[in-house]
Formats: C-alpha cells, structure tokens, sequence
C-alpha cells in the first residue's frame, strides 16, 4: 500500500532540510509581539504558523514580549496579548520571556561589537544620519565620528547608559558598509538615548536597543532554530545574520519570512484604532467592528473558526489580500453543526390566534438543531399571544410573498397553520396587531387533509418571551468608497452598528452566559455579549448572518 504524501509548505520543506542537514537536532519558535497595541488577526496567522511548526516537530515554542520601546509598551497590552493567544490555543507552558529580561546581556554584546571595532558612538542627528545614509541608486557617506577609537567609544558608551547626555544627542552605530546596496547595512543605529520607565524594568535604564539589533540576540539567547517573520523583514535578514555571526553565538537562529495576511476593507493599524477608541467611535479594543483578536472573540468567532480561515489562507511568500467574506465563511462552517437553533423575533409585532383557547399554554417538542440530531430536542412554549416579526406580515404583498398577509395561510415553525383574519394600527399608521385563526388538526406543522402552505415563519410565545438588546454589525469601513480617504483618514461606515433594544427571545435563552452562541432562526447566528451583558439583562451581537455569496474556489 502506497504511504499518503502530504504538500509541505516552504517553511516545513526549509526545516526538514535543517534537521536532515544535522543543522539543527530540534526545533523551537517564538511569537514576539510589541506590546504596544492589541493583537489583529493577522497576528493569529504568526501566531498558529509558529505554535504549529512546534508541535509538528515535538519542538518547543516561546512567547517572548518585544518591549524594546518603553515610549509605546503598556502592562495593559500584555495582559491582552497573553488572553488571546491563550484562546488561541497556542500553549507557552512555561516559556514566557521579555525582552528586556535580556537588556544587560544586550548592552554587553553592544560592548564586544565596539571592542572588536565593529561598532562607535555617532553624534550625527536622526535627520542627518538620514541625510548621509544615500539612497537606493547612491552609497552612504561616512559619519566623521566612524573613526573614534575603541577606547573612546567604551567611555561615550558607558556615559551613555550612565545618563550623561540627552535623548537624540548620541547613537552607537553599528560599523559595517556604508556603500552597501542594502540600505540596512549602512551603519544602522543599534542603541539611542531614551530618558522613559518602562513597564518591565523600570527607570534601571535611559539607553534601549533597537529592534533589528535586539531581535536576533533575542532569538539566540532563548535557542530560537527558526526566527518566522513576516516579509517586510526580508531585507533586514542580512543584518540579522550580521549581529548573530559578530556577537559570537554558536548555533545562530535562522531566519524564514513568509506572506502577511491582508482582510480586504478592514482597520488593523494600532494608530487608526487607537484613533477611533479615543475619539469614542468604537467603545475600545474589543469593539466587535474591529478584527482584533480581542474584538473577534468578543463578536462570538471561535478559535477553531480562526483556525480554519488561517488554514484556507495558506502559507506563502506571495502578498495577497483575503476577502472578509471568508472569515465569516469560516464561522459559519464552524457554528453550524455546535449551535443550537432557537427562534427569537429581531423586530417583534404581536399576532394574536383568536381561536385559541384564552389562558392556555402547550409545551412543543422541537429539535435544537436539524442539521445535528446528537444537540437533541427542547420544550418551547406555545400560546394564544405570539411576537412575529414585522417582515412576516404585509398588508399589501408583492408577488411571490408567501408569509402572512390578509386572507393567507402559513405554517407557525414547529406548531400550527394559522390564517390571517385581520390586523390592527396605531395612529401612525404602524402595524400593531395581527389576527388569525389556527387548524388545531395541523399540530407539528403538517395538515391532515395534505394541504401545503408555501411560507413558513417563526415566532415567540409574548407571556414567556424574553426581552432583550440585540446588536448588528457591518463593517466599519464604507466598503463602497474604500479604507481611506484622500488625506489619510479612515472612511467610516456610519450605519455600521444597529442596536434593535425590543428583541423578543424564547424562554429556553434564560442562563446564558457571556460567549454563549446561537443561531437565531432565519437570522445569523449571535452571541452573548461578554461586556455588557448581565443575567437579567442580556445583550446579543450577531455574528453573522446566515446567507453569504462567498464560495471556496472548490466550491465554484
């Protein structure tokens, strides 16, 4: 019997060959977020790509806070970066690492470079450091401070973590090739002055690394193999390289980049976020208009949903961007087997079977979800007084509406045919109240004599229902026109949340908790508001709605 082969990705191919090559006997990878913001679904991809290679080779994974930048990092968003990659599922067990834990073993590798000639303190300013840089057409010039001796630039060094000179005054520059063609390797700054606390260590240092120097010590300090990155790292890869080989570390961690992964018509720049929590239009990080993890999981997304999209995604080096279609795609597939279908009226009127017994109540058996026998059946109750919705009721339907209007028959979803007598208005001239007469021979939805109704609505019992606020959402973003604007400003979806405060629920909804999900019949599938919510007062959000003209290519 043939053994299955499976595709490998390039990543799994470029290990595979390591650990055949005796380059590396294991493997161990890392996530390492800046915690200057909250985690986006992009941020899932690194996250499930690195935690999943680990599990793959029974390696070991790491998450290790970047927090090189005291002027942005807050406890705050380390706190919420570890609650989403728990629900992730991505376990750290007990490997949780800072970079700033690494701060002296950093300043001591900063001091070997400048021993052995390869780094010097530069006095030039940011602006003319730019200046002299050159461009991508035309090499670098020479900074007039590159020939400080070694024991001058030990001095500057030290006087510089010593707090001796102000913020932007001096820089220790990295010594490689100012004529590279790659712009990164021009003498690129390694460590500048910065008079800030941090949220880790405290006021114990004014001097911090930069990112492309403290990211590669980082990764070879922890025993990193595979350093996965996204492309925009493909031209720092050289200096990567550079600062592992010099600094002297034995086994060197390698890097691999791959792909970001691009939602179409979405925010997910911290500045624009940050924007819209303070200026009050969205209500914060979490707000479910927003594709932070914080906020998908707040919406009702599951992590196997995520899992999946980021599965369908794929792993590649070519930049594509991803229809948002297909995230919703994913919880639907996800949700439609595990949630139970339970009937709850959005915009609810009052219909009214006259011919019911007054004061009388039944218990109807129903199935929680026809899709899956195994979620089992439910007692919902029926009565004389039921919300529908106002949708299902037309006083002068078009062709081709077959739910209620004068004179018509329909089926009430799980209970009786009932007929439309007649209905009532208020002074406005709005629908207050229908009328109908019901076939006490059609119990279960089904008629004796074979007669066939072509509509069928659903509905909740008024003396049992359950009143609750429910939110939908659009995206935040006016698709028609764009993310942004011409100045640089987000182009704003100003219907893009609906709060409905007069939803009517089935009794059964009673006891459910923050992140419970439901389908509601014939209106999305919802979940229970993890902020706002409390037991006698729920508020829903819909996840998604049930329809969608999203197809996979193998569905096409």
């Amino acid at each position: 019997m043939e053994k299955e082969v499976t595709s490998r990705n390039f990543i799994e191919q470029a290990i595979d060959k390591d650990l055949a090559e005796g380059v590396y006997d294991h493997v161990c990878t890392r996530f390492p977020p800046e915690p200057n913001g909250y985690l986006h679904i992009g941020h899932a991809k690194s996250i499930l790509l690195n935690y999943g290679l680990a599990r793959q080779y029974q390696g070991q994974f790491n998450l290790r806070f970047d927090d090189t930048n005291p002027t942005k990092e807050k406890t705050e968003f380390v706190e919420s970066i570890k609650e989403d990659i728990q629900w992730l599922g991505a376990d750290w067990k007990e490997h949780l690492y800072f970079a700033s834990d690494y701060f002296e073993q950093m300043y001591e590798a900063a001091v070997k470079l400048i021993e052995t000639g390869k780094a010097f303190v530069c006095d030039l300013t940011a602006e003319q450091i730019r200046e002299y840089r050159g461009t991508l057409k035309e090499p670098g010039k020479e900074s007039p401070y590159r020939n400080r001796s070694v024991e001058e630039n030990l001095e500057l060094f030290k006087r510089m973590k010593e707090g001796a000179y102000a913020d932007g005054s001096k820089v220790l520059r990295a010594r490689i090739d100012m004529a590279s063609p790659n712009i990164n390797m021009r003498d690129p700054v390694i460590y500048r002055v910065a008079h800030m606390t941090h949220h880790n260590t405290g006021d114990k240092w004014c001097i911090y690394p930069m990112y492309d120097f403290a990211h590669p010590i980082e990764d070879a300090i922890e025993g990193i193999t595979h350093s996965i990155c996204t492309l925009e790292f493909e031209d720092h890869r050289p200096l990567y390289d550079w600062v592992v080989r010099e600094v002297g570390f034995k086994m060197p961690p390698r890097q691999i980049e791959f792909a970001k992964l691009y939602l179409t018509n979405v925010v997910t720049g911290k500045r624009y976020i940050k924007k819209l929590v303070e200026e009050g239009i969205v209500d914060g990080w979490d707000d479910p208009r927003l594709v932070s993890i914080a906020a998908l999981r707040r919406r009702g997304f599951t992590p196997e949903s995520i899992k999946l999209f980021v599965e369908l995604c794929g792993v590649s080096k070519a930049q594509s961007s991803v229809d948002y279609a297909m995230l919703e795609y994913c919880i639907r597939e996800d949700l439609k087997l595990k949630a139970p279908r339970m009937m709850a009226v959005l915009k609810p009127v009052k219909l009214i079977i006259d011919n019911y017994p007054q004061g009388q109540t039944e218990e109807l058996e129903v199935p929680n979800n026809l899709e899956n026998p195994e979620l089992g059946t439910r007692k919902v109750t029926f009565g004389r007084e039921l919300y529908i919705e106002q949708d299902d009721f037309m006083e002068e339907p078009p062709r081709k509406y077959f739910r209620l209007f004068p004179g018509n028959e329909v089926r009430l979803m799980n209970a009786y045919f009932v007929t439309c007598t007649r209905f009532e208005k208020d002074e406005f001239g709005d629908i207050t109240e229908i009328h109908c007469t019901y076939d006490p021979a059609s119990k279960g939805g089904n008629s004796p004599d074979g007669r066939k109704v072509k509509g069928t609505i659903h509905w909740v019992e008024a003396s049992t229902a359950l009143k609750t606020q429910c939110r939908l959402y659009e995206n935040i973003i006016d698709e028609d026109k764009g993310v942004y604007n011409e100045d640089g400003s987000l182009n704003l979806n100003p219907d893009s949340l609906t709060i409905l405060k007069e939803c009517m629920l089935e009794s059964n909804f009673a006891g459910a908790k923050a992140y419970d999900k439901f389908q509601f019949v014939r209106n999305g599938f919802f979940c229970v508001d993890s902020n706002d919510s409390k037991p006698e007062d729920m508020v829903f959000n819909r996840i998604v709605s049930l329809k969608s003209s999203f197809k996979l290519p193998s569905q096409r």
